[in-house]
């Protein structure tokens, strides 16, 4: 666990051009096909930056151990403004054993798109980082568009000297938040990036030191929303503002403990948000199905970029992320009824399917724990706050309501003789006779004792056929060509967990394409 505070080095307001920086093996570029390379940048500069060439801009600023709770009109104005002309969305981290909550691994997914088990940055040594397979989203810019000019402004070091590599046009050390204002407003203001990522650090600073229930968290807060409202008047006393398409994101890599730190598995230091406003933002909308991995691709997308599947990122673009059958349950979720955490207010389970969908519970010993006697519907601030540091943090997959097999939560109420034995039934899906029928779905199946997680088919009410069995643990999405038989019209799929005392089974996202 990385509770302490980091090291910080003062770095002088240093330029870190292409030149200063060694290639090394960290840095290399990917090997997947890219986009064709425009034409060479712009001659024309400032200080350093070429001139940008397109009319679509975005700027993402992160605030190191932020925490949205403290965003409100009287004390963080600037931010309050954000949120209510633009989106809000708050979600949850991981934790250990995918990677304790620290700055390393919550940067590495903002800038990458992907999470800490692929860009392989756990904590803040970056000893092996898979950037050449996941870089940053700056990156990805320059490489498919050329011409684009790209900046980072840093606090801390490690952002624009190792987290945004050396394609990055232009990587400053500010020094200290101050001096980071100061050069993120004489670039905005005089300069001329299409794509500008900022980084501040004191208020991690103030939780390390104080807290997340201190006067300073919350004066660092203010201080940090002063400099945000510098750069975005920068941004809006631009010459060329009125014809430009700003996409501005705020965000934070983790939160803090109410005594001070992070890295834990904590509700607080695993909080985190993405603030977004910009064309085709719904103002005031609030949701709860983004996440921070989704910002590089929300990036890519506004600057032009296509998405390839074959960079296998975990985010979406906010604008392509669609509700399933399961969010539709979010007003009906209830709270705790055995369960004593997250709290007597907090709503987030129900063992009500949403429509088409049915569980059968036929093989299940009557008893146990209500909330988790079959398969149920939770939401990750319920379900992984439920008993923390058993795995269920990992479940990053997972978006707004999804649905969950839990034997190990299941076992600790007395029940009848048996064990956990629950199947999750779909709706009927349309497919064609003869084809290959594609079976997607975000699955985290952990293994902890005796069980099994098996997904069936059945075509037009025939008998189910086993398309998958689980026989290690698994933490992605799944895609599962299946082949259907001449003349069949409809399918359904099943998905049945067994378990004594032992994980679970997390399932999400579930499609059927023909």
């Amino acid at each position: 666990m990385h509770s302490s505070p980091r090291i910080r080095t003062s770095v002088a307001a240093t330029v870190l051009a292409l030149a200063v920086v060694a290639p090394t093996a960290a840095m290399a570029m990917p090997t997947a096909p890219q986009a064709p390379v425009e034409a060479k940048k712009s001659t024309e500069n400032y200080k350093g930056l070429p001139s940008g060439v397109s009319k679509k801009k975005t700027l993402v600023i992160g605030l190191d151990g932020a925490a949205a709770a403290q965003i409100n009109e009287a004390n963080t104005p600037n931010l309050a403004a954000l949120v209510k002309n633009g989106m809000l969305a708050k979600s949850n981290l991981y934790a250990n054993p995918m990677a304790p909550t620290v700055s390393g691994a919550g940067w590495s997914t903002i800038a990458t798109g992907v999470w800490p088990d692929k860009h392989k940055v756990p904590d803040n040594s970056f000893s092996n980082p898979n950037y050449a397979q996941y870089p940053d989203y700056l990156t990805r810019l320059e490489t498919a568009r050329a011409q684009s000019s790209t900046l980072v402004v840093g606090t801390w070091s490690p952002i624009p000297q190792k987290v945004f590599g050396e394609k990055t046009d232009l990587r400053i050390a500010g020094g200290n938040d101050a001096g980071t204002t100061a050069k993120t407003v004489d670039y905005l203001k005089n300069g001329n990036p299409d794509s500008t990522f900022v980084h501040l650090d004191e208020i991690d600073g103030a939780g390390h030191s104080s807290g997340s229930s201190s006067a300073a968290y919350a004066k660092a807060h203010t201080t940090a929303d002063a400099q945000i409202g510098q750069i975005l008047a920068a941004v809006d006393e631009r010459k060329a503002k009125k014809s430009e398409d700003w996409l501005v994101v705020i965000t934070a890599d983790h939160g803090h403990t109410p005594g001070g730190g992070h890295g834990g598995s904590s509700t607080g230091e695993r909080a985190t948000f993405v603030i977004a406003q910009g064309k085709g933002i719904e103002a005031g909308s609030v949701r709860h199905d983004v996440k921070i991995s989704d910002i590089a691709p929300t990036v890519l997308k506004h600057q032009g970029v296509r998405i390839e599947d074959e960079w296998q990122l975990d985010g979406q673009a906010v604008g392509t992320i669609k509700a399933d059958d399961f969010d539709s349950l979010r007003p009906h979720l209830k709270t705790g009824v055995d369960e004593t955490k997250p709290g007597p207010t907090t709503t987030g389970w129900t063992t009500t399917a949403p429509n088409g969908w049915s569980i059968d519970n036929s093989a299940m010993p009557a008893g146990g724990v209500t909330e988790w006697q079959g398969w149920s519907f939770a939401t990750d601030e319920f379900w992984t706050n439920v008993d923390l540091n058993q795995g269920r943090e990992t479940s990053v997959h997972n978006r707004n309501v999804f649905a969950v097999a839990d034997s190990d939560e299941w076992d600790d109420k007395a029940h009848a003789a048996g064990q956990f034995d629950s199947t999750l039934i779909s709706p009927s899906y349309k497919v064609r006779g003869g084809k290959t029928a594609t079976l997607s779905f975000a699955s985290n199946y952990r293994i902890d004792g005796p069980q099994s997680g098996e997904v069936f088919v059945s075509f037009d009410g025939g008998e189910p056929v086993l398309v998958k069995s689980y026989e290690k643990n698994f933490n992605g999405v799944e895609s599962i060509g299946i082949e259907v038989p001449k003349k069949a019209k409809k399918a359904k799929l099943s998905f049945r967990y067994t378990g004594t005392n032992s994980a679970f089974w997390t399932v999400d996202q579930v499609s059927l394409k023909k």
